[in-house]
């Protein structure tokens, strides 16, 4: 009887607990989130972090701060993300390196696909590829054609191994047939600095980061580098109509929290995301950045990078195979 007695209220016990279990999600957030960037102030992906975040924070009644912990090509930002309290106030804004390094550096730091869970897509934004002027060349042809006259004189910018525009200019290498060195940064603005001086000779940048100075003329557009033009650079040709057929690269950025956060912690924090991602102000920001918006379900989010992981998948192993040789 006694036995009996004790597990009746241990029972009663665990019930008690779940109404404000419950309850604390229903209320989340009740304290500022933390939106963790994996690359510097600046950059694209720090860009689309400050712009979704005011607006979130004011349909979630909270502040959501932006916090830059840049460095290893996001891995030390989806470490920090991977590792925090599952109680959804420390999320991560994604980006396509996320997935590369899945496959680039296998059991190295956090299982982007097994320890983040997907919460929604925020938007993407398209590469174009940039030259210093005394390169001398015109088109993407041009710059093929140079590449492999001079194999040696070519070297391009990149935020570190396994980052979007690193991937992107390995994949253009493959298709193309040609070589070119990378120089990486911790981030975008030191790149386009050394590309303008004529440290580096080549970048495949967001756009965010060079639409400015290709109105200058202090660098030279030849080609944006997703599939479809760039609707903030329509007279752009893709990389794909001017040289390389079937080229198609981009950079995107979602919102992922610890894998094991509530599910309706999860939901909230991606409607108000979608909300979000539906208001003009949000989405003229976004377009002046040259991002397009996406949004969509936390299912929605997990079949695309299950997508993106497979595709990069292929041109890492590519790379690799290459080194080989």
């Amino acid at each position: 009887m006694a036995l009996l007695k004790r597990l009746v209220l241990l029972a009663a016990a665990v019930l008690s607990l779940l109404p404000a279990a419950s309850m604390a999600q229903e209320s989340y957030p009740t304290r500022p989130v933390r939106l963790i960037v994996g690359f510097a102030a600046g950059s694209s992906g720090d860009v689309a972090a400050r712009i979704i975040s005011h607006k979130l924070g004011e349909i979630l009644g909270q502040s959501v701060i932006v916090e830059n912990r840049p460095g290893a090509s996001s891995m030390i930002a989806t470490d920090i993300v991977a590792r925090a309290q599952k109680d959804g106030y420390t999320l991560l804004l994604a980006t396509v390196a996320a997935t590369i390094n899945t496959t680039l550096m296998p059991g190295k730091g956090a299982n982007f696909e097994k320890d983040l869970a997907p919460i929604a897509l925020v938007g993407s934004i398209p590469n174009i590829l940039v030259v210093n002027p005394t390169v001398g060349v015109n088109d993407v042809k041009g710059l093929i054609a140079l590449a492999k006259e001079k194999p040696d004189l070519l070297s391009y910018g990149a935020s570190g191994i396994g980052s979007g525009p690193q991937l992107t200019a390995e994949l253009f290498k493959q298709m193309a047939g040609v070589q070119m060195t990378a120089v990486l940064y911790p981030g975008s603005a030191q790149q386009v600095t050394d590309l303008i001086a004529g440290r580096i000779q080549v970048m495949f940048a967001p756009a965010s980061t060079v639409l400015g100075f290709i109105e200058q003329g202090t660098v030279k557009a030849l080609a944006t580098t997703q599939a479809k033009r760039a609707s903030v650079a329509p007279d752009l040709p893709t990389i794909s109509e001017a040289a390389l057929p079937g080229f198609d690269a981009g950079v995107w950025f979602g919102i992922v929290a610890p894998t094991g956060t509530p599910a309706a912690v999860i939901e909230k924090i991606s409607k108000a995301t979608n909300e979000a991602l539906k208001d003009p102000e949000v989405l003229k920001q976004l377009h002046t950045q040259g991002l397009d918006a996406l949004g969509g379900s936390p299912d929605d989010f997990q079949r695309f990078i299950r997508s993106e992981t497979e595709r990069w998948a292929r041109v890492v192993h590519d790379m690799e195979a290459a080194k080989k040789k």
